[in-house]
């Protein structure tokens, strides 16, 4: 295939096919752009309505350009061996960095991404070579309306990855929704949520406080100067009914990272999110996310 940098059909969407192409493509909720990486000539950029969304490492899937995505998948290898037959659900699609990376690291695995926006979905099929059912299944819909429509104990992970500019939408932040995840995993499972947050960390407490009521076990992992409220950006917080103790194996991991990170044990994720008030639905309302 070759490397095309400009160009697109004149409604947006690629051939079948093609791969990608450098340009801006009109979606559903906005408009996508794709920027070909000038230091990686496998690599692709997506960026959202101006917003950087995914990466792509279309010669090598297990490389993960966002150092989130890199901390993620770090808790991921602590937690299950490369043979497990992962039932994994992706909340927020993008370019399905995540779901790649998983494709590949865990070749058994069975995931669905849900995409709220279905003309990215198909752009996203055209332009990269991505699994195909039943390995990874794009499923076009609401992540809250399809989390509560599935059956209990049906998935091993849950990666919610939404977001509505800088924050995740309010709905897959609640105390409901969140309880709604936590009886769609499985014995062991874990909700593993990116939390994006300016430097006073009010949000990032709120999430810690909400998941922390849900879940007996909890974990964070970001950057020291994220963890000490100096900069905008993301933090990791997961949470399982199965102990998420940081081993050795998962601190080295994070240590060597390109950006290296810590991981909060569930003590340090209840202190940081004491007296923070929980996020909780509007009274009377049923939210979509």
């Amino acid at each position: 295939m070759g490397r095309k940098r400009k160009g697109t059909a004149d409604d947006g969407a690629p051939a079948a096919g093609s791969g990608p192409a450098e340009g801006r493509y009109p979606i559903d909720t906005g408009e996508a752009e794709l920027v070909a990486d000038d230091d990686n000539p496998s690599g692709w950029l997506l960026k959202l309505n101006g917003v950087q969304s995914s990466h792509i490492d279309l010669a090598d899937p297990l490389r993960l350009e966002f150092e989130y995505m890199r901390w993620m998948a770090a808790l991921i290898r602590s937690r299950w061996e490369d043979t497990s037959r992962l039932r994994a659900l992706h909340l927020g699609g993008g370019a399905c960095s995540m779901a790649r990376y998983l494709a590949a690291a865990y070749p058994q695995a069975r995931q669905v991404v849900v995409e709220i926006d279905g003309r990215l979905a198909e752009l996203v099929r055209g332009w990269f070579d991505l699994p195909r059912a039943p390995l990874l299944r794009i499923r076009v819909g609401e992540a809250r309306q399809v989390t509560e429509s599935l059956s209990e104990g049906s998935r091993d992970l849950i990666i919610r990855d939404v977001f509505a500019g800088a924050f995740t939408p309010v709905p897959l932040t609640t105390l409901e929704f969140t309880r709604a995840a936590g009886r769609v995993l499985a014995p062991g499972g874990i909700y593993m949520v990116n939390c994006g947050d300016s430097p006073d960390l009010a949000h990032a407490r709120r999430e810690a406080a909400t998941i922390a009521s849900v879940f007996e076990h909890t974990v964070a992992i970001a950057d020291p100067p994220m963890l000490k409220g100096r900069r905008y950006g993301n933090i990791i917080i997961a949470g399982s009914d199965a102990d998420l103790g940081a081993g050795p194996s998962l601190s080295r991991d994070l240590l060597k990272d390109a950006m290296p990170a810590h991981c909060w044990d569930d003590a340090q994720v209840r202190r940081f999110g004491l007296g923070a008030a929980l996020y909780r639905d509007a009274p009377g309302e049923t939210p979509a996310g």
